[in-house]
């Protein structure tokens, strides 16, 4: 009961959130507090229904390993009640992303600069503005981010379409990719939190991007899969279902690069080369 109390008094504030990290921070860097607690967080929310053993039985153990090293479960289960509160009173943002932000940790060793919310929602107002015959044609549309950081361009899409006739839940296929695994993780925790249906994936877009069609991706070497719990709903299992019959005049689950098929992209491969060349 006294647990439970506590809970209700939880606000989802900025600084709340730090307040309570700080208690974490007493005898290790914020960085790796951050990447214990993340990564806590990530395994928690994958194995309530990622039961594949690959993934299931190293991510309890990761888990387990975490927790350890924060020292208990408490102070972890209080931010995670704050983060899905704070998602809860306010969706319109990218909270993990500026609570990285603000500790200072985009300064760690990779030189990162996440993009802030009100631009990453202003792209997605401007790309998204004619979705509804792609859903019309095929029941659902995908969005591909190769570069997603803690996901704020994937969290601005959904908002967007919620301002649609269309229910993102069930029409929207959010994916990412990012080489930074603490980020990706950042942007699957807050895309599961959120009610998205997608799957992260972690691993350099470049050199070893994300293949298969976008129901049925292809877990590559060197890469790592994170599907969101909505991902694993009745809505889309019944569609993968659908699609590896070859319906709507598919081909089954013939291989291809996911950026191929029919995904709107927030990056320019081809441009990028040539401004390269």
């Amino acid at each position: 009961m006294a647990r439970a109390k506590k809970s209700a008094t939880i606000q989802g504030t900025e600084k709340e959130f730090l307040d309570v990290f700080s208690k974490l921070c007493y005898s290790r860097s914020s960085w790796q507090v951050w990447a214990d607690l993340i990564s806590a967080i990530a395994c928690t929310l994958s194995n309530v229904t990622d039961r594949t053993p690959k993934h299931f039985e190293a991510r309890e153990k990761e888990y387990a390993q975490c927790i350890k090293r924060l020292g208990s479960v408490e102070i972890p289960t209080e931010i995670l009640n704050i983060i899905v509160m704070a998602l809860e009173n306010e969706p319109e943002q990218d909270f993990l992303g500026k609570m990285y932000m603000n500790l200072n940790l985009g300064n760690h060793w990779k030189r990162q600069f996440f993009t802030p919310y009100n631009i990453c929602k202003m792209m997605s107002q401007m790309t998204m503005e004619d979705v509804g015959r792609e859903i019309e044609e095929q029941g659902y549309i995908s969005i591909c981010d190769p570069t997603c950081g803690a996901g704020a361009t994937l969290i601005a899409v959904a908002n967007t379409l919620k301002e649609s006739k269309y229910n993102f839940q069930n029409h929207v296929l959010l994916v990412g990719q990012d080489v930074d695994r603490v980020a990706a993780q950042m942007c699957y925790i807050q895309l599961s939190l959120l009610g998205c249906a997608g799957y992260i994936c972690v691993g350099n877009t470049l050199t070893n991007p994300l293949t298969g069609p976008g129901l049925f991706p292809q877990e590559n070497e060197d890469q790592e899969m994170w599907y969101t719990p909505m991902f694993q709903s009745d809505v889309w299992q019944w569609r993968r279902i659908f699609h590896s019959l070859g319906g709507m005049g598919g081909t089954g689950t013939t291989t291809k690069t996911v950026e191929k098929e029919h995904f709107y992209m927030f990056f320019d491969f081809e441009k990028e080369a040539q401004n390269g060349s």
